[in-house]
């Protein structure tokens, strides 16, 4: 879709938009010491944020409680259905597999995310789930808006991290990092 059609299918709120508050949820992840990944799910046809969420694995001890996870669940909820037909997912994270797989199940028909995942990215970087032409269903996915922002939170709390494991001259008490 290009950038025109798209500006004016959203009456000119543009993927940057949507992408800063998918930050703002990264940011609320660094306040509490979870891997700074944050999402947003848009229905299209309103233009308005039915959910958002960021990762929340270590406060709510779950290792699904990736921002993407949390926020498909919470827009099912809210369509009272598990096909959201009607949703843009902005994330500001390249997918894991597991998301890679639930937005595929869950039938998002967009997805925008900001910085890559060379480790763990499903979308082309690691693994092409997204684009699997297997797939019942292949989402529109565009990448890299706000990546400079994207990836400057993560490199933050990975340092930050780093800095506190033991013989670093940290505290050692914050676990070794992972994708998200």
């Amino acid at each position: 879709m290009s950038e025109e059609l798209f500006s004016s299918f959203l009456g000119g709120l543009g993927p940057e938009h949507f992408m800063r508050q998918a930050l703002k949820e990264a940011e609320r992840a660094l306040e509490a010491d979870e891997v700074p990944v944050g999402a947003v799910i848009v229905e299209r046809s309103t233009q308005r944020i039915i959910a958002r969420a960021h990762n929340q694995r270590e406060l709510l001890k779950d290792p699904t409680a990736h921002a993407e996870i949390l926020a498909i669940t919470q827009a099912a909820a809210y369509v009272e259905g598990w096909r959201l037909t009607d949703c843009a997912l902005y994330v500001t994270l390249e997918p894991c597999v597991m998301c890679a797989g639930a937005i595929v199940a869950a039938r998002i028909p967009e997805v925008y995310y900001g910085a890559v995942d060379p480790k763990a990215g499903a979308h082309r970087s690691a693994f092409e789930v997204l684009e699997n032409a297997k797939h019942n269903h292949i989402p529109l996915v565009r990448s890299g808006f706000l990546d400079l922002e994207c990836s400057r939170i993560l490199t933050e709390f990975f340092q930050r991290m780093r800095a506190r494991r033991p013989g670093s001259g940290g505290n050692g008490s914050v676990l070794a990092p992972e994708r998200d």
